[in-house]
């Protein structure tokens, strides 16, 4: 299997870039073939032919239609992190819940 590409997404990419480093680390610990990158909300289009999974801050949960549409068109899957998972920047679950993402 291909390596699978993540973006997390928020605001400004602070809170998703500690949680994206967190990610690194479970990814590393459990010999996983995925790449996780954090970026700010402007910047996602410029990735969407790069990545297979975009995944967006709770705070983001009212357009998560809009961010569906824009990246349909690259065939990226985009969902919503529950909050659980990003108040605690749990990468573990993070990468799973990715993982399940791409599968859907």
């Amino acid at each position: 299997m291909a390596t699978l590409n993540v973006m997390l997404c928020c605001g400004a990419g602070m809170s998703s870039g500690f949680l994206a480093s967190n990610a690194r680390k479970a990814v590393k610990k459990g010999k996983l073939d995925v790449q996780v990158e954090a970026r700010s909300h402007a910047e996602v289009a410029d990735y969407l032919s790069s990545i297979d999974v975009l995944l967006l801050g709770p705070h983001y949960a009212t357009e998560l239609d809009s961010y569906k549409s824009m990246a349909e068109p690259f065939g990226v899957k985009v969902a919503v992190i529950p909050a659980d998972i990003y108040g605690a920047l749990d990468g573990k679950r993070v990468i799973e819940f990715a993982q399940k993402t791409a599968q859907a």
